[in-house]
C-alpha cells in the first residue's frame, strides 16, 4: 500500500506508510506531514470512506472454510494457491504474480481445466436443475455438491457474477425473462481471456438457452480477433472422470458449426470502435462490463456516449466501493444519466482479497455491481 499523500512536494519516507487517518481508517501516510498536506484531497472523501470501512466485515464473509485465510491483508495469493495445490497451474496460473509474469495474452489459448478432483469443481453438468434463483456463494455450492473447502469459487466468481448481472437486469425491468437465447457483449476481458474454460458453467446456470458472448477489448491478442470458441465444463484432473467419456462434447471447439450452449467469440479493440460492425451479427440483450475501473481509464468515455445512444442495459462492476462511486459519478457526468441500478454489493465476489490495494478497504474481483 502506498502512502495517500504519494506525489506531495516532499517525498515519500523509507518503508510502508503506517500513519493511519483516525477518522476513516481507510488511508495511511508515511508521515505526519503528508498527512496534514494531503488533508485538502482527503477532506471531501474521508467521511464517505469511514461510511464504507463500516462495511467491511460483511464484504469480508464468505461461508468457505479458508475464508480467514483469504481476506486477511497477511500473507500472499502465492502461499494461498501452493496450500490448495493449484499454484501457476493452467488456469490458476493468472492469480498471483508470478504466474502472470510466466504467460501473457498472447499465449491464451484455453487452458487445461480445473487441475482439480471432481468432488472438487464442476466438470460436468448438475445432477438437478435450479429450483430458486442462486443468492449465495452456500447457494450454489450446494446446488453444484461442491464443499466449501474447495477453491473453485476463486474462478466460479466470473460465471456466478455473469449470472448475477443478468438477475438483476430482469428483477429491475431491464431485461425480459430469458426465453431460449441471451447475447451478451462482454467488454475489457483480462485475466478472463486466461480463464476462458470456466464459462462453460454458464450451460449449468442458464440451461436450454443458447448463449453468446462477444468479448471485446485491447488486450484481446490481434491474431486471435474473430476467433470462435464453443464452450463445455472444464474438465476436473482425473482420467476416470465422467467428463472425459466423450471427447467431442467435453473439449473446446473452434469452429462454427456445432451447436453449443455458450459460445465466445473474442474481438480486439475498444469497443465504441467495434461496435458498428458487431452489432450486424450480434446486436446484445445487455452489456456486461467486469472490474471496469471506469473511473481510472478515460478511454471509457467514448463507450459510455455509445451505450447511451443504444439503449441496452449495461451492468458494470468494480473492486471496491469508492471505485464503483467514482465510476457511478463517471457515468452520471458522461451520459447524464442516474444509475438505474444502484451500487450494491455482488454476493459471487471472488472470495480472495486483492493485494496491493490503494485502500484499506477491502478489495474483491467483482466486488460491487452498478448499472444504466
Amino acid at each position: 500500500m502506498e502512502c495517500a499523500g504519494k506525489g506531495s512536494r516532499t517525498p515519500c519516507g523509507g518503508g510502508p506508510p503506517t500513519r493511519l487517518c483516525q477518522r476513516c481508517r481507510a488511508v495511511a501516510y508515511c508521515s505526519l506531514s503528508h498527512q496534514v498536506s494531503h488533508w485538502s484531497v482527503h477532506k471531501s472523501e474521508c467521511k464517505r470512506l469511514e461510511q464504507q470501512m463500516k462495511r467491511a466485515d460483511v464484504l469480508n464473509d464468505f461461508p468457505f472454510t479458508f475464508t480467514q485465510e483469504a481476506t486477511q491483508i497477511q500473507g500472499t495469493k502465492c502461499s494461498f494457491l501452493t496450500r490448495h495445490g493449484v499454484h501457476c497451474l493452467g488456469m490458476w496460473k493468472c492469480e498471483c504474480s508470478c504466474g502472470v509474469s510466466a504467460i501473457s495474452f498472447d499465449d491464451s489459448r484455453l487452458a487445461d481445466g480445473w487441475n482439480l478432483p471432481s468432488e472438487l469443481c464442476p466438470c460436468t453438468g448438475p445432477s438437478s436443475p435450479i429450483h430458486k434463483r442462486l443468492t449465495t456463494w452456500k447457494d450454489y455450492c450446494e446446488w453444484r455438491c461442491i464443499p466449501l473447502y474447495s477453491p473453485a469459487a476463486l474462478l466460479l466468481h466470473w460465471p456466478l457474477t455473469v449470472y448475477q448481472a443478468i438477475q438483476l437486469a430482469i428483477l429491475q425491468g431491464l431485461l425480459p425473462e430469458i426465453s431460449n437465447e441471451l447475447r451478451i457483449h462482454y467488454l475489457g476481458p483480462e485475466k478472463e481471456l486466461l480463464q476462458l474454460p470456466v464459462f462453460g458453467e454458464l450451460r449449468a446456470l442458464f440451461p436450454g438457452v443458447r448463449m453468446h458472448i462477444d468479448l471485446v477489448g485491447p488486450a484481446v491478442p490481434n491474431h486471435r480477433d474473430g476467433e470462435q470458441i464453443n464452450l463445455s465444463y472444464a474438465q476436473c484432473n482425473q482420467t476416470d472422470c465422467l467428463c472425459k467419456d466423450s471427447v467431442n462434447n467435453h473439449k473446446e471447439s473452434r469452429t462454427t458449426s456445432d451447436p453449443c450452449t455458450v459460445t465466445l467469440q473474442l474481438h480486439a479493440g475498444c469497443y465504441h470502435d467495434c461496435y458498428r460492425e458487431l452489432a450486424k451479427d450480434s446486436f446484445p440483450h445487455i452489456i456486461l462490463a467486469p472490474n471496469a475501473g471506469i473511473a481510472a481509464y478515460t478511454s471509457w468515455l467514448p463507450t459510455l456516449e455509445l451505450i447511451k445512444e443504444i439503449k441496452v442495459p449495461a451492468i458494470f462492476s468494480d473492486y471496491c466501493e469508492e471505485a464503483s462511486y467514482l465510476a457511478a459519478c463517471c457515468i452520471g457526468s458522461a451520459t447524464g444519466t442516474a444509475a438505474k441500478i444502484q451500487i450494491q454489493m455482488n454476493p459471487f465476489r471472488q472470495p480472495l482479497r486483492v493485494e496491493e490495494s490503494a485502500l484499506f478497504l477491502p478489495c474483491y474481483s467483482n466486488c460491487f455491481l452498478f448499472g444504466l
